[in-house]
């Protein structure tokens, strides 16, 4: 068995480098040393209540359970090249505070982090708040439940994404990214998923200008789209939306159906050969 340390102040360099099999309880990582990296190399580690204000601490790890502990502004890129990490009751602070990780999950975290989550693999969400400005760039193979977010370039260029019971409030989302599945959720922002392929809403609501601009393969199943203008541009689409759609623009295939669409524009910027289907319910009822 490794070591238990418990109810310390640490502030050297490297303290606990590449410890193995250790519990580290009630820990405080700060003081006027500054050190940095406190935790690298380590394995199969428990860190529980302890509070990290010095940078870097959790850099190749591997096999880690982080539970109930904090993570200041201070604390900057706390979680780089892990893998098999569990977060779970802990809030993370500092800016780029998970990168290059490997098989990451993390529960009922509160996430304040620019730049979080970027070119990682087998992230999972559940319970969690994030706010943030570049959140999960070029990231794949996430599982998110119930995510409260706040950002605002959000999920660019991320592959195999399924998202549930979620709130997504953001400038623009899914820009470049490849089979995404968002289901049940709430979506707000605008330029919603241009030059995105094989996106698929699934009983979600859409509020926001310009959405879906340049996309391939784009599925809306029983959808609510808010305040969407100029929708669909470029894409090829096959959408079945409640209510009305402010308006249509340039589909560049496929079908769409809504109870009411305020405007189709098919204007001289149309793609030659272009083939839609738009159907409005409430005319044809």
């Amino acid at each position: 068995m490794g070591h238990t340390y418990e109810n310390l102040t640490l502030d050297a360099e490297r303290a606990l480098y590449g410890e193995r099999d250790a519990e580290v309880r009630r820990c405080l990582f700060d003081g006027p040393t500054d050190g940095e990296s406190a935790l690298k190399e380590c394995r199969n580690l428990l860190a529980e209540d302890c509070d990290f204000h010095l940078r870097y601490p959790f850099w190749h790890v591997e096999g880690a359970m982080i539970s109930d502990c904090r993570m200041t502004e201070t604390c900057r890129a706390a979680l780089w090249y892990d893998k098999d990490v569990r977060i779970r009751n802990s809030r993370l602070g500092g800016i780029k505070a998970l990168r290059e990780c490997d098989n990451s999950t993390l529960e009922h975290c509160t996430i304040e982090s620019t730049e979080f989550g970027w070119f990682c693999r087998g992230v999972k969400l559940k319970n969690c708040t994030l706010q943030s400005e570049y959140p999960f760039m070029q990231t794949r193979d996430m599982e998110i439940e119930n995510l409260h977010m706040q950002g605002k370039y959000s999920f660019q260029y991320t592959e195999n994404v399924t998202i549930r019971n979620s709130v997504l409030d953001t400038k623009d989302a899914f820009w470049h990214g490849k089979n995404i599945t968002v289901i049940d959720s709430v979506v707000k922002g605008e330029y919603l998923a241009w030059y995105s392929e094989n996106l698929r809403l699934v009983r979600c609501k859409i509020i926001g200008t310009q959405p879906f601009c340049y996309a391939k393969n784009l599925v809306l199943e029983d959808c609510e789209m808010v305040d969407c203008d100029l929708a669909f541009e470029n894409t090829t689409v096959r959408a079945t939306v409640r209510g009305e759609i402010l308006s249509v623009k340039n589909p560049a295939g496929g079908s769409i159906i809504a109870d009411r669409i305020g405007e189709i524009i098919l204007d001289e910027y149309r793609w030659q050969g272009a083939e839609c289907t738009i159907t409005e319910r409430d005319r044809t009822e």
